[in-house]
């Protein structure tokens, strides 16, 4: 009896461990420019949606001009089911309409133009590329000193325009400095779209930048460029990644499930940043 005791306690501690490393990981896919209601965009949502992920990352981009209607009937037949998981950033088709489209069918998950969540032990930064970016601005200011609370690199930030992109049709975006220069040096991670690619670029700041805007119907190429480490173009797909405390996996995928480009990353794990006296 002692020892079938013994068993049964092993195995329920190495359950209850097992329950603490899935709770201490998140799979969360992210990709931009899909919410089109095209077959193309559906059949990759649904590859999505079968992944069963913890949270999903819209890039922005709602077509043809963000409206409630084009909310009603390009994004809810797409990526709807996955609305309860869903943390969105605005794209330049959305933002002009955004008191009638962006703000009333996000609502109210979401009532701000840049917010922070936390997953898996990292800070996510939802940036907003449609408005002010200068370092004066109010949300460079609040990114600022939202940052400052914490020490360590274990953060993702997301905005749908590029800093840096070898896309054919939009390239890299000057106007995306102010983000950029407040998260160089504690962030490790930033995702874009707005180029209708899958990229990932060199390491540079500190921070490794992934381009998933390839999730519709309309595909852009890539122009050659030394900062990229993958580039898979015009092909449809989407980033999958899974986060945990200090480190995350990457992959881009096909619409058709294949696996195109793997990667990892580490950082440093989050502490409260000691007071000032």
């Amino acid at each position: 009896m002692f020892r079938v005791g013994v068993v049964v306690s092993l195995l329920v501690a190495f359950c209850l461990a097992c329950a603490a490393t899935a709770q201490a990981q998140s799979v969360v896919w992210a990709v931009g420019d899909g919410a089109d209601d095209s077959d193309e965009a559906r059949f990759l949502a649904s590859q999505i949606i079968a992944d069963d992920p913890d949270r999903f990352l819209y890039l922005g981009d709602v077509y043809p001009e963000g409206t409630a209607e084009d909310f009603r009937l390009g994004y809810e037949p797409v990526y709807g089911p996955l609305k309860p998981i869903t943390w969105p950033t605005p794209g330049n088709h959305e933002w002009v309409n955004r008191r009638t489209g962006y703000y009333p069918y996000w609502r109210p998950r979401v009532t701000k133009p840049f917010y922070r969540v936390k997953i898996a032990g990292w800070e996510v930064y939802s940036l907003n590329s449609e408005t002010r970016t200068d370092k004066r601005s109010p949300q460079v200011k609040w990114l600022k000193k939202q940052l400052a609370r914490t020490t360590g690199t274990c953060r993702l930030a997301f905005f749908h325009r590029p800093r840096y992109s070898p896309g054919s049709n939009h390239g890299d975006d000057p106007a995306m400095a102010g983000l950029w220069n407040a998260l160089k040096g504690r962030t490790r991670l930033v995702l874009n779209a707005h180029d209708h690619i899958m990229a990932r670029m060199k390491r540079r700041d500190g921070i490794s930048e992934y381009i998933s805007g390839a999730g519709g119907d309309t595909l852009y190429t890539t122009s050659p460029d030394p900062r990229v480490l993958f580039a898979a173009d015009p092909q449809q797909g989407a980033l999958r990644m899974t986060l945990a405390r200090g480190r995350a996996t990457l992959e881009f995928r096909a619409a058709t499930g294949l696996v195109l480009d793997r990667s990892s990353v580490r950082c440093k794990p989050l502490k409260r940043a000691p007071r000032r006296r």
